[in-house]
């Protein structure tokens, strides 16, 4: 339950440095030159096309939909921040801070999936963002779907209000923390610096500074049984957080995650990590630097059942 072999992916047409996130999204950089001069969508589309073609020699079912010009949407590469999709045929959809991130949800995507997969269900919490409350999807939770728990660190993305109403519309338990940065501000998902595998937890628990929340999710892992690996905060800056664990159409399980991620890892983590799953990595240098997000957020497990 906890992995899947099918991946929705969105191939970017414009992908930039998105100033509507940049404030709180302490992961992104803003360039010196401009997007013309350092090319970054051309530079973005190449990452892209060599990391699904990564997951596919993985044997990864990935199903790519090409972004659209218009609306404007530099961060449509991210699409698990919109939508999720659940082993009981049900969708949800979710408000998003920014508004150009808004426009990422498209009904023709889920008209294409519906091809393939059984949809029952759509529940659609964007209504929240006329109260300027938020809950951007499995960046602002990551899920054992297994145990049904939601794990989130609370920020400006990430209320607790819609966060207890999906775990009320899903039947997930909300198990909720703060965690910050080196410099004290808030992580923006809780997504780059945890990730949830089958009997795993990376984590980076030195962003976690409250005793009580250190130990309420220490105590979450043990009873889940899975073995808590844990990445220092130059790591997490590293997107070493970032993973995601899929499984191959020969049920192998793999872990996903960025090139620079990877080779921040130390002998004894990836030691700890190999034990569960093969560890796969692409190089995403652009879309980290300039999205603010890297493999975990380019990835929407399709847990839906095949037609």
């Amino acid at each position: 339950m906890q992995t899947t072999n099918h991946i929705l992916m969105i191939r970017p047409v414009d992908f930039k440095f998105n100033e509507q996130t940049a404030g709180n999204n302490k992961f992104q950089q803003a360039s010196d030159v401009s997007p013309e001069q350092n090319n970054v969508q051309s530079q973005a589309l190449q990452e892209f096309d060599g990391f699904v073609n990564l997951l596919r020699k993985n044997e990864v079912d990935v199903t790519v939909i090409d972004d659209t010009l218009q609306p404007e949407t530099p961060d449509s590469i991210f699409p698990n921040n919109w939508v999720s999709f659940h082993n009981n045929a049900e969708i949800f959809l979710y408000p998003m801070f920014s508004e150009n991130r808004r426009q990422e949800r498209r009904n023709d995507i889920l008209a294409t999936l519906e091809k393939d997969f059984v949809i029952r269900k759509i529940t659609d919490l964007s209504d929240y963002e006329a109260k300027d409350s938020f809950l951007e999807g499995t960046g602002s939770m990551v899920l054992d779907r297994e145990h049904k728990i939601a794990y989130a660190c609370l920020s400006l993305r990430t209320d607790k209000q819609v966060l207890e109403d999906f775990c009320a519309k899903s039947a997930y338990t909300p198990v909720t923390f703060d965690a910050t940065d080196s410099s004290g501000f808030p992580i923006y998902h809780t997504n780059v610096m945890m990730c949830i595998g089958d009997h795993f937890a990376v984590t980076c628990m030195d962003s976690v500074k409250d005793a009580n929340d250190r130990e309420k999710l220490i105590r979450s892992f043990s009873q889940t049984g899975k073995e808590l690996v844990e990445i220092t905060l130059d790591q997490m800056n590293h997107f070493a957080g970032n993973m995601l664990q899929v499984k191959s159409g020969s049920e192998e399980a793999l872990l996903v995650m960025s090139e620079q991620a990877y080779l921040s890892l130390t002998k004894a983590q990836i030691t700890a990590l190999e034990k569960y799953s093969r560890l796969i990595y692409a190089p995403l240098y652009t879309i980290e630097k300039n999205g603010g997000g890297s493999a975990r957020c380019m990835l929407a497990e399709i847990h839906l059942e095949k037609r």
